[in-house]
């Protein structure tokens, strides 16, 4: 894969389907069911370890002021949650390429 590909739902179901023998369906299934649990679990507990992979976060955003790049009108930008990503050291290592 380069660096410009994107790897999408129906390339991970083809892979769970060669790498596990599953078939299509269950394949589809199995990917669906693992995001709805990872989202329901940031979503709840605002956590998700993953041993080798990463930590997926929520974290809270305050409110804060913000301008318009176009217009230059100043604005409130409200306070929200946001998910924010912590890879492991082996990931980085595998990024890295080391």
């Amino acid at each position: 894969m380069t660096t410009q590909q994107t790897l999408t739902r129906v390339e991970l179901t083809d892979a769970i389907v060669r790498e596990v023998g599953l078939t299509r369906q269950e394949s589809s299934d199995l990917l669906d069911r693992m995001l709805e649990l990872v989202s329901s679990s940031l979503e709840h507990e605002g956590l998700v370890k993953l041993s080798r992979f990463g930590n997926f976060q929520v974290r809270r955003k305050a409110a804060r002021e913000g301008r318009n790049p176009k217009t230059g009108v100043e604005a409130t930008i409200s306070a929200r949650r946001v998910v924010t990503f912590k890879p492991s050291p082996a990931l980085k290592t595998k990024v890295d390429g080391n």
